[in-house]
């Protein structure tokens, strides 16, 4: 479905300030249509004499009108009498029921949006009624409290402008709703929200309360319920507030007021309650566990430094140059699981920026390889984000591949070779939804006669080969490639995404 800024910027010419009031009655979008039981369509104008349909929502508390999806519909206002209405009167206008109804039929209603005193679109509210039902208590309260939000939202007060948009996470119709009237006392509250209030240790009578005082006393922190009192009273008075998360006999409750004026005449305020103690309680379990497998990254990158460091000191004090480069090659394997268990350290999930880790491992490599090869290392293309079970093998894959290019590609090689003059190893990486495509190709003196890397004795490319098959379940290809200057090799490497943590 193409969300709204698409719909506007590809079919309207509103200002930047209408739009940004549109996204701001968009998120407010599902409270609207739960609380007035119906779908709602806005329509924007598209051009002369016609409206193209934005966005669409259905309630959750009751029967759809719509099953097909309306956006970016469009319709001429002459066609749709009440849409033009709305536009022209810039008032809310209804349709009137049938005379001989059948058992259902749809209540519609068109209401404008004003903007800085312009209507700058419409909502259609279309709501499937039953025949001589009549309503609860509960749906009496909601399609009132509706009422009131939508006339608000024809008078240009609702969404309050200057304000965030409401979060999604934000308490919704059914989760809670008490109705106060202008004094601040409770005239309804539904059986959600008496059931967060006995949460927080209230079993008495709610009607005709005055909730700010009532939840003032029910806080433990006397600054929050000083603050969720205030932003009650603020309402109440025509302020409109943020939402606000207090926590009170081991319950965790989210508070949102809005205040009720519409024709900007005081008529109390709306206050959603949402019971979020299961929710604070496993996102605290979350957070633990995050910190944990976090701690256990950092140790282990630090466990994996000292093993380094051990290696490189044995090294050093070896007579061999063999055993040397041995121990300097696990020096680096090693050094490269470190970098990711060290990203991992510091990221929020189990997953890691491979073009980090590459950028700083490739330096290191270089510098390794510095007194045999004054060769270049350069990526073309990202290799962007994977999960911790891709990013280890391929962090070591690439280290063995780059190392043995900038080790062997230039052995009695030209002086001068590449285009930009000097020698080079390129990592090119395609990536799409699909697979992760990486050549290592380099300009150096080309493979030997009759090479095969299957049958490769070296012990890197064993490793490249077992994590490329086993672990990464790819597919590998070695060879040379004739050049302009003269003979390079390439590593072609495939490894499938799809359907694996990315």
């Amino acid at each position: 479905m193409s969300t709204l800024s698409d719909v506007l910027a590809d079919f309207s010419s509103l200002s930047g300030a209408a739009v940004a009031h549109l996204q701001a009655v968009v998120s407010e979008w599902q409270l609207l249509a739960d609380l007035s039981f119906s779908d709602l369509l806005l329509w924007v104008p598209s051009e002369p004499g016609r409206l193209i349909c934005a966005a669409q929502a259905r309630p959750t508390t009751g029967v759809t009108a719509f099953i097909d999806d309306r956006v970016k519909a469009v319709v001429a206002l002459p066609d749709f009498p009440l849409l033009r209405r709305a536009w022209e009167e810039e008032r809310v206008v209804s349709d009137e029921p049938p005379v001989e109804a059948p058992k259902s039929w749809i209540r519609r209603q068109a209401i404008p949006v004003r903007h800085e005193g312009e209507v700058v679109a419409v909502i259609e509210r279309d709501t499937s009624s039953l025949v001589g039902r009549e309503g609860s208590l509960l749906e009496t309260a909601y399609v009132d409290a509706a009422d009131d939000l939508f006339q608000m939202v024809c008078d240009g007060t609702f969404p309050p402008p200057g304000r965030p948009a409401e979060l999604h996470t934000g308490p919704r119709a059914g989760d809670g709703l008490l109705r106060l009237n202008a004094d601040g006392n409770v005239v309804y509250v539904s059986p959600n929200a008496l059931s967060a209030y006995h949460r927080l240790a209230y079993n008495g009578e709610m009607i005709g309360q005055s909730l700010a005082q009532l939840t003032r006393g029910l806080v433990d922190d006397p600054f929050d319920a000083a603050e969720l009192a205030k932003r009650i009273a603020d309402a109440v008075a025509g302020r409109p507030g943020l939402r606000m998360e207090v926590e009170a006999r081991a319950a965790t409750v989210l508070f949102r007021a809005l205040p009720l004026r519409p024709h900007g005449r005081a008529s109390g305020a709306l206050v959603l309650v949402r019971d979020v103690t299961e929710v604070r309680r496993r996102d605290r379990a979350l957070l633990s566990k995050d910190a944990t497998i976090r701690e256990i990254h950092h140790r282990v990158k630090n466990n994996l430094q000292t093993v380094a460091a051990l290696l490189r000191m044995q090294a050093r004090r070896s007579a061999d140059p063999s055993v040397r480069q041995a121990l300097g090659e696990s020096v680096r394997r090693v050094a490269s699981i470190a970098m990711v268990h060290e990203t991992l350290s510091t990221s929020p999930d189990d997953r890691v920026d491979l073009d980090q880790i590459v950028d700083r491992l490739v330096p290191m490599i270089s510098d390794v390889a510095a007194a045999e090869t004054s060769a270049r290392v350069r990526r073309v293309g990202s290799l962007g984000v994977l999960g911790a079970e891709l990013a280890t093998p391929l962090v070591m894959v690439l280290a063995e591949v780059v190392q043995n290019a900038l080790q062997h590609a230039f052995d009695g090689g030209p002086e001068d070779p590449g285009p930009d003059g000097g020698a080079q190893v390129t990592i090119q990486v395609e990536r799409s939804a699909k697979e992760l495509d990486i050549v290592v190709s380099d300009n150096g003196v080309g493979l030997p006669p009759g090479f095969a890397i299957e049958q490769a004795k070296g012990l890197g490319l064993q490793i490249v080969r077992t994590l490329v098959e086993a672990e990464l379940l790819g597919t590998i290809e070695m060879g040379s490639v004739e050049a302009a200057d003269g003979q390079g090799t390439y590593v072609h490497m495939t490894f499938p995404l799809r359907g694996r943590s990315k």
